[in-house]
């Protein structure tokens, strides 16, 4: 088993609604101690929606981190107060306008566990129905309906590059097919 690391101290250097930059002194017993600087957040929601056709709805969202466009599940950061599912249906209907009569937990995930402790819980949706509300003031969205073979193939030809939107599709695959009938 692996040395398990002992914290010292942890404070909060900076905070939003969204997420806390923090700095944790640590202990690693009988060999050193250090800084670990770290965000953390309350974790975040996926939504891969299924339209009646059996399309998936994906949206297209500007991201200012990498100055472009980009294809991605409907997703957003696990609000105080709200379990996954009920994040998840406000993240979906935020995003996309449409809640779903019916979500299926499907795993979870860290998306990048030497920078956050944040984990990641995906869910299928589908039989959807209009239920907006309305999104954040920075965020516009596209709405894209594709077949899960031109989803496929848009992962192949790198169209997709989005990390989140790749590991929950991995997650979700396995149940698809099951869900969809």
């Amino acid at each position: 088993m692996l040395t398990r690391w002992r914290k010292i101290s942890e404070e909060i250097l900076y905070g939003n609604n969204h997420w806390k930059y923090k700095l944790d002194k640590f202990e690693i017993p009988g060999k050193t101690t250090g800084e670990y600087h770290y965000v953390h957040t309350n974790g975040s929601t996926l939504i891969i929606p299924f339209l009646s056709d059996g399309k998936i709805l994906l949206v297209n969202q500007y991201r200012y981190l990498i100055d472009e466009e980009v294809l991605e599940f409907p997703c957003g950061v696990l609000e105080e107060g709200f379990s996954p599912e009920e994040n998840a249906r406000k993240e979906l209907r935020e995003e996309t306008g449409y809640d779903a009569s019916l979500f299926l937990f499907v795993g979870e995930f860290i998306p990048y566990s030497g920078v956050s402790d944040e984990i990641s819980y995906v869910f299928l949706a589908k039989d959807l129905f209009p239920n907006s509300l309305p999104a954040d003031d920075t965020e516009e969205f596209e709405l894209l309906e594709i077949t899960i073979d031109e989803f496929e193939r848009m992962i192949s030809s790198n169209k997709i590059k989005d990390g989140m939107t790749l590991a929950a599709w991995q997650l979700a695959k396995p149940h698809i097919n099951d869900f969809l009938k």
